[in-house]
């Protein structure tokens, strides 16, 4: 009887422990695919979808796609790249002044607004890491050329990833390495704004 009791608790903790593996390989699983698909914005960010068609699902991100349409850039963005994006999400257009936005999307501010999203953009796929060794390499700064043709400035504040715009503003990286089939995403919680 007690050769048989120890049988059976040691059957259950074979079962137990077979459990915890499964528990522990579907958590891995589920850990992997919330790294290839992060969300923004209450969706999942898909790395075989070009930036276009994973914006457009971020509820954080209606004001930019509002205005990508508006400046005639869809087209651009979904192209093939690669591109790195600088996205500001719905509230760092609300930080600026009262009527900006409404202004930047009149049919006759399109050349002024095409300047502020191209300086959100810049040439080639810069993952975080490519930005963290291009600071590195630059004692503490590292410096990019815009779509636009302006410059923004890359530095660490802390684990933080700041750019600096052309007017001394700054913006704060709050998701990196959104990964697109034509490029990179870093979501940004101020808007940018060339000289």
């Amino acid at each position: 009887m007690k050769k048989f009791t120890l049988s059976l608790m040691f059957a259950f903790a074979l079962m137990a422990l077979g459990n915890f593996t499964v528990s522990a390989q579907d958590m891995k699983s589920d850990k992997m695919m919330k790294s290839d698909n992060p969300m923004v914005g209450g969706a999942a960010m898909y790395k075989n979808k070009d930036i276009i068609d994973n914006a457009v699902n971020s509820a954080d991100h209606t004001t930019l796609v509002a205005a990508v349409k508006a400046a005639g850039l869809v087209e651009t963005l979904k192209g093939k790249g690669p591109f790195t994006v600088f996205a500001p999400v719905n509230s760092a257009f609300d930080k600026l002044p009262a009527g900006t936005v409404d202004t930047l999307l009149k049919p006759e501010n399109k050349g002024m607004l095409t300047g502020i999203l191209t300086y959100h953009v810049v040439a080639g796929k810069m993952d975080s890491k490519a930005i963290a060794k291009a600071i590195k390499s630059g004692n503490g700064k590292a410096t990019f050329t815009t779509v636009a043709g302006g410059t923004l400035t890359a530095s660490m504040s802390g684990s933080n990833l700041i750019l600096t715009d052309a007017k001394g503003g700054t913006s704060t990286v709050t998701i990196a390495d959104v990964r697109q089939s034509n490029g990179v995403i870093h979501v940004v919680d101020t808007v940018l704004m060339p000289s």
